[in-house]
């Protein structure tokens, strides 16, 4: 966790180069994003994400992300578990069609299909409820894309997410 905290500090500095934020959403972008849930489907913990897009068109992005969470706990009893989700995703992006002409602005959404990992260890005094299991998963999205600079913004999303369904972090634009 201390060394996404120290990416996005240095991707933070980077950005000071350059003053303008012109990043509308085009064909040929190469997008990444590097963040973390707000909230979990588990109990505790950070979920952590990082994603790759590719613009196929002027509309439309598609690439993989990858989704990880982690927690344990002794509360009476000895608790982890850790959920990996693997997925691909497509997004369409609306700035066009909803005549949305800021430039620092990219409004998205689109869907997900991948597989997660679920995996735990429990010995305690009572029978479990309400177990994941490793599967393949569909998931939705919405979000949008802030450009600071040419190359680095922010992104927040909600949706069904992996182990979340709200998060946030920084965007690279390549």
């Amino acid at each position: 966790m201390k060394r996404f905290f120290v990416v996005l500090g240095l991707a933070g500095l980077l950005s000071l180069l350059s003053t303008q934020g012109q990043a509308q959403f085009k064909e040929g972008d190469h997008l990444v994003n590097l963040g973390f849930g707000l909230n979990s489907y588990y109990t505790g913990g950070i979920p952590i994400c990082a994603g790759y897009e590719y613009g196929l068109s002027r509309y439309i992005s598609a690439g993989g992300e990858i989704d990880y969470f982690h927690y344990h706990y002794n509360y009476g009893s000895d608790y982890n578990f850790s959920a990996l989700y693997l997925s691909g995703r497509i997004s369409y992006h609306f700035n066009e069609l909803f005549n949305i002409n800021d430039k620092k602005w990219d409004f998205y959404g689109g869907g997900s299909l991948g597989y997660r990992s679920y995996s735990d260890n429990y010995n305690g005094p009572v029978t479990r409820t309400g177990y994941y299991g490793s599967a393949v998963w569909l998931g939705v999205h919405a979000g949008a894309k802030y450009y600071f600079a040419q190359n680095f913004g922010a992104f927040a999303e909600i949706g069904a997410l992996g182990s979340t369904n709200i998060r946030t972090g920084i965007t690279l634009r390549f």
